[in-house]
């Protein structure tokens, strides 16, 4: 089998494999932790193969602790040994082949208590859930659906500095069979057959002081 054609991404934001500035998180330190500005990287794209008929975009932390028990925990430390899952903060289908990038904070630019219900993307373009629906639900401040981006704000404890992937998919399909609240697994499955090239760029992120 031949190999996928190979695509770019770059980000003026961050580099690859570096720190994620604060202002692209959901948190930032404070004491332990505050809110921070909450907008969205810049990332751009090339490379596309000739056959691309949109985009798909991805942003997931594969460092989330797989128990909570000491997260966020005073006195306690989330091991680094732990094992880890994945925690989707920006998923988004339909892009136009037309386009080739997205501006910092075109998307989300701010917190939106009980999250985005209408986020900001390319013309035509869907944004799922993200997992803070999952992470806030217990919470009636907080509680909602969390559509488009939310940037990083991993446990304050956690022994590991957390890696931030976001690929871009260029897929044979101009409309992805998705239901409007899909989340990474529904991504994930609707992806298969579809992808003709993919990229991705990772940065990194942690509120623990003694993670470096």
């Amino acid at each position: 089998m031949n190999p996928l054609p190979k695509m770019q991404i770059r980000s003026d934001s961050f580099a690859n494999n570096a720190r994620i500035p604060a202002e692209y998180a959901f948190g930032k330190p404070g004491n332990p932790v505050e809110l921070s500005a909450n907008r969205n990287p810049q990332l751009a794209w090339s490379g596309a193969p000739a056959g691309t008929r949109s985009f798909a975009l991805a942003c997931i932390d594969v460092d989330v602790p797989s128990r909570g028990d000491d997260v966020n925990q005073q006195g306690r430390t989330v091991p680094a040994e732990l094992p880890r899952v994945d925690f989707a903060h920006w998923l988004m289908v339909d892009i136009p082949p037309t386009c080739t990038g997205i501006a910092a904070g075109a998307c989300s630019d701010g917190i939106t208590p009980r999250g985005k219900r209408d986020p900001h993307g390319p013309p035509g373009s869907r944004q799922g859930r993200n997992d803070y629906t999952g992470w806030f639900a217990a919470d009636p401040d907080m509680a909602g659906d969390y559509l488009g981006y939310d940037g990083p704000c991993p446990p304050w404890n956690d022994a590991r500095l957390h890696h931030y992937h976001f690929r871009v998919y260029a897929l044979d399909i101009a409309r992805l069979d998705l239901a409007q609240d899909f989340g990474w697994p529904e991504l994930q499955d609707a992806l298969r057959g579809h992808v003709l090239s993919e990229a991705e760029i990772v940065g990194t992120y942690s509120l623990n002081p003694a993670v470096r």
